[in-house]
C-alpha cells in the first residue's frame, strides 16, 4: 500500500494562511500554559492525535516524559511515523483505546468528540484511562464557523465543517461534560482560544 501524501488534518497544521496559522499558534500557546501549570504530568497520551502535531509541540515545550498517541486513520499513522518518527502513535480507537485504568497522568483529546456519533462514550473512555488530568477541546460554536469563513472555507454550509455532527457552545460543552464525564471529575480551567472551548479538568 502506498504511503499517504495528506490528510485533512495535515493539511490544517502546515497551511500557510496567516489567519489559520494564527488561530492555531494560540490554541498551542492555551494548551500548553495549562499542562505546564499542574504538577508531575509525566506521562501523556494524546487520542485521535493525528499526525503527532499537538505531542510534537509539548515534547519541544519540554512538557511530559513520556508522550504517546492513538489515532484511527491509518493514513494520518503513516504520516505522522514520516514526519515525527520519534514520537510513539497506535492505532486504536477511542471507544475501547488498548490501554489499562489510570494509565497516565494527562489523556488529551483535541478537535475529535465533534465527529463523533458517540460523544458520551467516548468521554468516559478517555476519563477511564486517565490517572489525574484530562484537557479537551471543541470547536466553540457559532464562532468556529465564523473563522471558518473568515478563512475563505465551506461558504455553501455557512463556515460548518461537513463532518463535525456535534456543536456545542461555550455553555453546552462544560454541561456535556460534567453530565457524562462523571461525579468524580471537575472542571480546573475553561479556557477559549479563538473558535475553541478548551476545558482542563482533574479525576
Amino acid at each position: 500500500m502506498p504511503m499517504a501524501t495528506t490528510t485533512d488534518n495535515y493539511k490544517k497544521h502546515t497551511h500557510r494562511n496567516p489567519i489559520q496559522r494564527l488561530l492555531l499558534w494560540n490554541f498551542f500557546r492555551n494548551l500548553a500554559n495549562l499542562i505546564s501549570k499542574q504538577q508531575a504530568v509525566d506521562s501523556i497520551l494524546d487520542v485521535g492525535c493525528g499526525e503527532g502535531f499537538t505531542l510534537n509541540r509539548l515534547r519541544e515545550k519540554g512538557i511530559g516524559k513520556k508522550l504517546e498517541g492513538v489515532e484511527y486513520s491509518e493514513a494520518a499513522i503513516e504520516l505522522g511515523k514520516k514526519t515525527y518518527p520519534e514520537i510513539k502513535i497506535s492505532q486504536g480507537s477511542i471507544y475501547d483505546l488498548p490501554y489499562k485504568d489510570n494509565s497516565f497522568d494527562l489523556v488529551l483529546c483535541t478537535e475529535v468528540l465533534e465527529h463523533l456519533e458517540e460523544p458520551e462514550k467516548a468521554l468516559r473512555e478517555l476519563v477511564r484511562v486517565s490517572k489525574k488530568y484530562l484537557a479537551i477541546s471543541v470547536p466553540n460554536e457559532p464562532f468556529f464557523m465564523f473563522a471558518q469563513l473568515v478563512r475563505g472555507k465551506n461558504w455553501s454550509r455557512l463556515g460548518n465543517d461537513i463532518e463535525h455532527i456535534n456543536h456545542w457552545t461555550m455553555f453546552g460543552f462544560p454541561e456535556f461534560v460534567q453530565k457524562n464525564a462523571g461525579t468524580n471529575i471537575k472542571i480546573l480551567s475553561k479556557r477559549f482560544p479563538f473558535a475553541w472551548t478548551m476545558l482542563f479538568l482533574e479525576k
